[in-house]
């Protein structure tokens, strides 16, 4: 049972790495190169998982737009001024200029990627000392 659930931990953890937080650390980087603008955080709450917004100029017009998964700066209250990057050809794409390095999305990826590996060296390590376990009385006899 202990080598089932490790497997699904390392399971679980690795697609958290490949499909989830990689993707999301390109996506802040992709921004690296946005058109910079002053923004207002306008709803605050788990910003690493993406439910933050700001408000910024862009085009001379009022923009309201959803931070990215795997951003920073969820500590913040609403109303905090911060600097944001975004596409200028589709301003609702942004993030914060702090983020666009990949933010907390890279190193909770490369963390969840360690932890998987370690849960399937784990499992390796389990199977190991299950074999021997089974060959060790068939010896003795």
């Amino acid at each position: 049972m202990a080598l089932v659930v490790s497997l699904v931990i390392a399971l679980l953890l690795g697609v958290l790495s490949g499909a989830v937080m990689m993707p999301a650390a390109r996506h802040l980087r992709s921004l690296h190169d946005g058109v910079p603008a002053q923004a207002t955080l306008h709803r605050s709450g788990s910003c690493m998982v993406g439910r933050c917004q700001v408000e910024f100029e862009a085009g001379g017009r009022s923009v309201v737009a959803d931070l990215p998964a795997g951003s920073g700066g969820g500590k913040k209250s609403v109303g905090t001024r911060m600097t944001v990057r975004y596409q200028a050809d589709d301003p609702r794409t942004v993030a914060r200029d702090e983020d666009v390095g990949g933010g907390g999305a890279a190193v909770l990826a490369w963390l969840s990627g360690g932890g998987a590996l370690l849960f399937l060296l784990l499992s390796v390590v389990m199977v190991i000392a299950m074999r021997r376990q089974r060959r060790s009385p068939a010896r003795r006899t």
